[in-house]
């Protein structure tokens, strides 16, 4: 097959440091290639992602991230370079709404973000024309109207994540600076259990500073070590070594990266069990869910937890193999069907939803 796969202009392919929809990108990239696969990549100029790319496309910008023009005439020149492929993995949200793609061409999408109301109206319009991937069965749930062809859960390199010792003698907390992500209820566990917190945290957007500066920098001290954003030695590092993750969540996410990162280095989860979290953490076996108020207690219980047997459950259903294969069968299907339909667009993709 021919990919072509669009990723938003904003941050580069792979992220430097934070950046979770980009470096699932970089490793369906990178998979699709390696399965033997042409792979042509729409993204910012900076990428580094080792496949063909689309040329002329501008440098990542993230001052201007969410803001509509710099996404509409990123994925202009993002559509206009992939004319010549089998099938297109738009990542972005206007791209599968773009009416000037290339005839003939089935567009997929993943829904990366949560299923707010208007997150909903655009889908269910996008639905009309575009097959849609989910990312968990609970963002799958709550899409109500809208035609998921399936869910396909996030995978990981393994290769590049160490397994930790488990040995430092704290916990830690890799996330958004926000209030959603729960870096206070990180804090508030830690103090209760006794146990010193390590913080690593994305802090760019101007809400993030603000949250950052009048709720948590007023409160920390002296069992909290505030690192700021890490890069992907020193994020596995800081989970590898600590005794649990903290990930007590305020709101359904629709995945959780961070979870199978932590997991992949061998250190359970300790987490709210809100959004996809029941389908990632094995409670007893790989971490523990429960409200924030009792995850102080479990702690202990947490560090006891097998590593092996944290890293075994990434391998066995987080990997990045299984989620390259995933895709890779439903794009096969997809343009099977196109073929077999006869019509010449992407109305045949809509009759076979």
């Amino acid at each position: 097959m021919r990919i072509g796969l669009v990723a938003g202009p904003w941050i580069p392919v792979p992220p430097q440091t934070y950046g979770g929809i980009e470096r699932v990108v970089d490793l369906l990239a990178r998979g699709f290639a390696g399965a033997g696969h042409e792979v042509v990549l729409a993204a910012s100029s900076d990428s580094r992602c080792p496949v063909p790319r689309v040329p002329g496309m501008r440098t990542s910008d993230p001052t201007s991230l969410g803001f509509t023009i710099s996404e509409l005439s990123h994925l202009i020149r993002a559509y206009e370079g992939l004319g010549e492929v089998d099938i297109i993995h738009d990542h972005t949200l206007a791209g599968p709404l773009y009416r000037y793609g290339p005839p003939g061409v089935p567009v997929v999408t993943t829904i990366h973000g949560p299923l707010t109301s208007s997150a909903k109206d655009i889908y269910r319009a996008i639905g009309r024309t575009t097959s849609i991937i989910a990312i968990s069965r609970n963002q799958a749930s709550q899409a109500s109207g809208i035609p998921v062809r399936g869910v396909i859960h996030h995978g990981i390199d393994l290769s590049t994540v160490p397994v930790g010792t488990g040995r430092g003698g704290y916990v830690c907390f890799v996330g958004r600076m926000c209030p959603d992500k729960g870096v206070l209820e990180a804090i508030r566990i830690a103090r209760q259990a006794g146990v010193p917190l390590r913080i690593a945290a994305k802090m760019r957007e101007p809400e993030e500073i603000q949250y950052f500066e009048e709720v948590i920098k007023p409160i920390l001290g002296p069992n909290e070590d505030f690192t700021g954003e890490v890069d992907d030695a020193g994020k596995y590092h800081l989970m590898g070594e600590a005794l649990a993750f903290l990930n007590p969540i305020q709101w359904s996410e629709p995945f959780g990266l961070v979870m199978i990162e932590a997991l992949s280095t061998g250190t359970p989860v300790l987490g709210t069990p809100l959004g996809a979290a029941p389908e990632i953490v094995a409670h007893g076996l790989t971490g523990y869910l429960a409200s924030a108020d009792d995850l102080a207690a479990m702690i202990p219980a947490a560090a006891g937890l097998s590593r092996a047997q944290c890293r075994a459950r990434v391998e066995q259903q987080f990997s990045a193999e299984r989620m390259v294969a995933d895709h890779l069968q439903l794009f096969a299907d997809l343009i099977e069907e196109q073929c077999e339909s006869g019509l010449p667009d992407s109305v045949a993709l809509n009759q076979n939803l």
